[in-house]
């Protein structure tokens, strides 16, 4: 069931005065601006923009393609995005979309690209786990990706974190442009945190950007890994299944905290006055 929108009767009769609450998954929240807020909109804009630059410090962008999308707080319908032909260098938090579930923009200028919209709307209409939803295709995990056998090997223990957590996408088809093929790949994830497509690349969800952000940038850590071992032409070191299980224990009991000490730092970096990053992306 979508968001419940009332309104107080006091107000019924201006519009621009109606003051709406909104009953979703975080709870109740008041807002006359897009179902959020101001300020948790402006929060959710920042990080997504972080998230933009980070990403594109550490390599992991292809052009003005792939993109990375959040959750409006507070809403199950409405998400961010960049808009298409924008580098990742030059994203801000002021210059990203507001996307309702149909694809129309509700703030910002330009369109997205379609696959963002089919790919990351589908994924965050049916999983409210969601909330942040990171589509790349980035170098060491891509690669895998084009394997016959493309399963992430419990060898390291940046790979024992995603045991279980890993769906894996066989069917590739080209272009994600449907919603046909966006609900496809929705129910492939199911509730797990990676998605590996086929021939095509990775999509991450988290409850947060920073807790997609970190499955990201650890999944790909642990691809290159295995890419690099692969390349020795010797057998992989396969860990023991209770090893693994008790390292994954110890990661769920801190996974939140770990990406959000990570996510808060990198972003630090990109508040100094030199370096790639700068305070203007969060403009």
């Amino acid at each position: 069931m979508g968001p419940q929108v009332a309104y107080s009767t006091e107000e019924e009769k201006d519009p621009k005065k109606q003051k709406v609450e909104i009953l979703g998954p975080f709870g109740l929240v008041e807002s006359n601006h897009n179902g959020c807020p101001a300020g948790e909109l402006q929060k959710a804009r920042v990080d997504l923009a972080a998230c933009y630059r980070l990403l594109d410090q550490l390599g992991f962008n292809e052009g003005v393609d792939n993109h990375l999308t959040v959750m409006v707080p507070g809403t199950r319908d409405r998400f961010l995005c960049i808009a298409y032909g924008i580098m990742w260098s030059e994203v801000t938090a002021s210059n990203l979309l507001l996307l309702d579930q149909e694809g129309k923009v509700l703030e910002g200028s330009g369109c997205p690209d379609p696959t963002a919209f089919y790919i990351h709307g589908r994924i965050h209409a049916a999983h409210p786990h969601a909330t942040c939803v990171l589509h790349t295709h980035v170098p060491y995990s891509t690669a895998l990706s084009c394997l016959e056998d493309m399963e992430l090997k419990m060898i390291h223990q940046n790979s024992c974190r995603f045991s279980d957590e890993i769906a894996y996408d066989t069917v590739y088809e080209g272009l994600v442009l449907g919603k046909t093929e966006g609900d496809r790949l929705a129910k492939v994830m199911g509730s797990k945190r990676v998605l590996l497509h086929q021939n095509h690349g990775i999509v991450t969800a988290g409850d947060s950007v920073a807790e997609a952000f970190d499955e990201l940038y650890f999944f790909e850590r642990a691809a290159t890994v295995q890419v690099l071992a692969m390349s020795m032409g010797k057998p992989l070191k396969i860990i023991d299944d209770h090893v693994v299980k008790n390292y994954k224990d110890q990661v769920d009991q801190f996974r939140g905290v770990w990406a959000a000490k990570h996510f808060e730092a990198r972003k630090r970096s990109l508040y100094k006055p030199t370096g790639l990053g700068h305070a203007d992306f969060a403009a």
